[in-house]
């Protein structure tokens, strides 16, 4: 990894895959950052928004006789309002996760089966043609057990 940084390849086009999780090292906590606490607000405030409307709306184009009370009960509207303001928030933050995490994967652009024998599979994403060559060197360098090149670039 700390080669190929050094060869000055950008962080988004290298990839590293691995079939257990290595926490001590810097490339398991350089993924970007999310909007998700930010779009659960907003689903939130979507759903609690649309909840009181329901219930509002609802409650004044049925009107009762309420003997003096508001039509518009507020325990009810807020019940109401609260399932849905939480009902927002965890869809919005259920399809967030699907879509940073591409679940489902239609394709898988890049692997390979010695991942899950144990290998950590480093890669770049499609490299300068003249820079392929110094790069497999730096990988050779690095200790890199076997090089493969296809139309994407990989080492294993």
């Amino acid at each position: 990894m700390n080669a190929l940084r050094s060869a000055g390849v950008n962080r988004d086009n290298i990839v590293v895959m691995s079939d257990e999780p290595f926490e001590e090292y810097s490339f398991g906590h350089a993924e970007p950052s999310v909007a998700m606490p930010w779009l659960a607000v907003l689903g939130g405030l979507v759903g609690g928004t649309g909840g009181f409307l329901l219930a509002r709306l609802t409650q004044v184009a049925y009107p009762i006789v309420t003997g003096g009370m508001p039509i518009v009960a507020p325990f009810p509207t807020a019940i109401v309002t609260y399932e849905l303001t939480m009902l927002g928030a965890v869809l919005t933050t259920i399809v967030t996760l699907l879509i940073t995490a591409k679940i489902p994967k239609w394709k898988q652009e890049l692997y390979d089966p010695e991942v899950t024998r144990g290998k950590i599979l480093i890669a770049v994403i499609d490299p300068a043609d003249d820079a392929r060559a110094d790069l497999e060197d730096r990988l050779r360098n690095a200790g890199a057990d076997e090089i493969k090149s296809t139309g994407r670039f990989s080492a294993i």
